[in-house]
Parts: C-alpha cells; sequence; structure tokens
C-alpha cells in the first residue's frame, strides 16, 4: 500500500530539516526527503555563524536583521553545547569604505536590535591593546571595535534538527532521490528511489526546500507549480590547519571592500567568503583558483606573518533573489512560493531556519484549515490552531 503523509519535504539541509521539525512537532505525519546525505550542500558549506548580520544593516534590512539576532538567542540556549559565542575584531582603517562614527552607530544599532540579555554589546579597543590583534597590518589602522556573535558546526546543527524531527515522528527517507510529483484528488503522489527502488508515497502537502536545486525539483512537478526567478550566488571558503586567534576578525577586503570573515575552526582558521554568479548544475559547484587566491591575498595583507598555505577550499550557493543588483545588495529575506497544496522556500539563513520553518508551518496549517473547512466530512487530519514553539524543544 502506498504510505500517506500530511506532509512531504524535499531536501534535507537546515531549511528542509526545520520545517520538518516544526510540522512533526505540531502532530502532522512527515517524510523528509534527502538525496545523499543531511547538510550536503549549502547548510555545511556557511561561514559556521550564528548572527544577526551586522553587514545587513547598510542596506537597511532591518527586520532580518532583528529577527536572526533574536534567533540567535534562541540557539544559544537550545543548543548551548554547540553554539557557542564568540568576540569579533572589528579593524577600521583610515582609507576603508566606513568611519569610525559610522561603525559605532551600526554597533549601536545592532545592539538595539538585538534586545536585552543578547549577548554583550560593544567597545573601542584601546590603542594599548592592539597587541592583541594577532600581528594584524597596523598601517593606517584608525580604530579597532569588539563584538559579540558566535559560531556553530552548521553540519551537526542541521543532523541535531534532523534527529529532533525523526524523535517528533517524522520519517527520514535518507539517501533516496526525489524523482517526481504529480497531483492527485488529495494532495501530490510523490515517486522516490533508494537504492534503485522505486517507490510511491501520498501526501497532502509537498513542501520543496530543496535550496539551489529548488526550481530544479519544481521541473518534475506535474503540473509545474509557480516558481521564483532567482540567481545562485556562490560563497568559497578556505580552511588552514594552523590557528590564527580564539576570536574571530571581521575585515574590509582591501581589493572591493567586502566584508570577510577571519574565524577560529576545528583547531584551525578559516577565511571566507565570496560572492560570484554561478550558472550551472548545482551538483558541480567548486572553488576557483581565482577566488582561492582573492582570500589568500586578503589574509596575508591583512596579517603579514601568517603565511600559510590552505588544506582545503570549499563552494556552497546561495539563492538570491534576480535583479540588476549586486549580490551583496539583494535582499537575503526568505521568499515562498505557493501552489495547489505546494509551497516552496528560496533562500533563508542558517541562523533564521525556525523563524522561516514556522512562517512556512503557518502557510502550510492555513492552507489545511480551509480545505477542512470546504471539505467538512471528508477525512482530515487534525489542524493545531496554535503552533507549538519550537524554542523551548532542545537540540
Amino acid at each position: 500500500m502506498t504510505q500517506t503523509f500530511d506532509l512531504c519535504v524535499v531536501g534535507g539541509g537546515i531549511q528542509g530539516a526545520g520545517i520538518a521539525q516544526a510540522a512533526a512537532l505540531n502532530g502532522l505525519s512527515v517524510a523528509l526527503i534527502e538525496k545523499s546525505d543531511w547538510a550536503a550542500g549549502t547548510s555545511s558549506k556557511s561561514s559556521k555563524l550564528i548572527h544577526g548580520g551586522l553587514r545587513y544593516l547598510q542596506t537597511f534590512q532591518l527586520g532580518l536583521v532583528r529577527e536572526s539576532l533574536r534567533e540567535r538567542r534562541t540557539l544559544l540556549n537550545i543548543a548551548g553545547d554547540i553554539v557557542k559565542p564568540n568576540w569579533f575584531y572589528l579593524p577600521v582603517y583610515k582609507n576603508g569604505r566606513f568611519k569610525p562614527w559610522q561603525v559605532r552607530l551600526g554597533l549601536i544599532l545592532y545592539r538595539l536590535l538585538a534586545g536585552r540579555k543578547n549577548l554583550a554589546g560593544y567597545r573601542r579597543l584601546p590603542r594599548s591593546e592592539w597587541a592583541q590583534l594577532e600581528g594584524l597590518n597596523t598601517s593606517n589602522l584608525d580604530c579597532v571595535f569588539l563584538y559579540q556573535d558566535a559560531q556553530t558546526d552548521d553540519k551537526l546543527l542541521t543532523q541535531r534538527v534532523v534527529d529532533s524531527a525523526r524523535q517528533h515522528g517524522a520519517t527520514l527517507l535518507c539517501p533516496t532521490k526525489f524523482l517526481t510529483a504529480e497531483r492527485c484528488d488529495e494532495g501530490y503522489l510523490v515517486t522516490v528511489a533508494e537504492n534503485d527502488e522505486i517507490t510511491t508515497l501520498k501526501c497532502r502537502r509537498l513542501v520543496n526546500a530543496a535550496g539551489p536545486w529548488v526550481n530544479r525539483v519544481a521541473e518534475t512537478i506535474d503540473p509545474k507549480p509557480p516558481t521564483i526567478d532567482v540567481d545562485l550566488v556562490k560563497g568559497t571558503h578556505i580552511e588552514f590547519s594552523e590557528k590564527l586567534s580564539e576570536r574571530c576578525f571581521y575585515l574590509e577586503a582591501q581589493q572591493d571592500h567586502r566584508a570577510v570573515f577571519v574565524l577560529p575552526h576545528k583547531g584551525g582558521t578559516l577565511l571566507g567568503t565570496t560572492e560570484i554568479l554561478f550558472d550551472g548544475n548545482p551538483d558541480g559547484v567548486s572553488p576557483s583558483s581565482e577566488e582561492v587566491d582573492y582570500l589568500l591575498e586578503i589574509v596575508r595583507y591583512q596579517f603579514p606573518h601568517f603565511n600559510h598555505h590552505p588544506i582545503n577550499a570549499w563552494a556552497g550557493l546561495r539563492v538570491l533573489p534576480s535583479n540588476d543588483k549586486s549580490p551583496f545588495n539583494r535582499s537575503r529575506e526568505v521568499q515562498f512560493a505557493e501552489g495547489d497544496n505546494y509551497l516552496a522556500v528560496y533562500g533563508g539563513k542558517l541562523t533564521g531556519y525556525r523563524a522561516t520553518a514556522e512562517a512556512a508551518l503557518k502557510k502550510i496549517l492555513k492552507s489545511m484549515r480551509l480545505e477542512s473547512e470546504a471539505n467538512p466530512t471528508g477525512k482530515q487530519s487534525s489542524v493545531p490552531f496554535k503552533i507549538i514553539d519550537s524554542s523551548k524543544v532542545n537540540i
């Protein structure tokens, strides 16, 4: 017999995992489908930061920053063993893009948006303490600020959320390849392949959380659901086995004034990221030599003594709205495409996965309630009217 679910979620990254967890927590039957491994794509190739996005204040994305800072506080509470606060050095140079007073205003706003009891504020590092800067290039250095954000293991965080979804009743299908989905009277017939064995599932709602593959998955659905025109933007990181510092650095690249992070990572150092438009199959994304050279030039200019060679380089893909703006100036707000018994998730940040899941679940439950009201005699799963808050669920 064909197994039936309230929800089939396609994509085992942080957004799909979060939606599956939220739905299962609220009593819906859920199948989470992932073709290779949990967080195999973008969700394991981030900068490993749980943060509000200080740089997004430059583009006035205040709502996004406020939401992310709220989520940062929640994740520090529910996943405190893998989400850890750290101090970030933010050097300001005389020939840089921003003046010290502008950076100070940004940090004040960042603190106000965070609210009370949400990590420490900021302070200016006295010149007498510049010896703490791990050999940072101080030529033309005007001042240095310190503020707090948090770091995590993005892959482990995703796996924790997946496991929480399982504990609350979700069915995990991994490695399982999504093949097709076809509309039917009760929702969708979903065809998947596990070890070359073809299986059909039935679901009332289909959620496409495939990240960079979102529109490729949409192409396999009959009839084709609504889509959003997006660009894929590649971000490359490089890793060093040598540790530069226990703390983090938020730097302005000397080449183009982009924001770049230098971070402690697994006993070594992580540096990233780039922003380059990508046109191709997401399965084939990889760092270019130009990107690696760009990042090496930054670290060697900022830390002249740190002349080590990277041991690894990898790239992930962001999903951003398609327009003529530079990648940096495009909105990072999550977008949804809705169709009959269908919901697709476009974009989203690691830090805000819970907020994205809650927004998605509200849309799903609203459509289910409308369906129940239109067909009161039909066999429907119970639909909760009050969403259970996952901020109380430790992961």
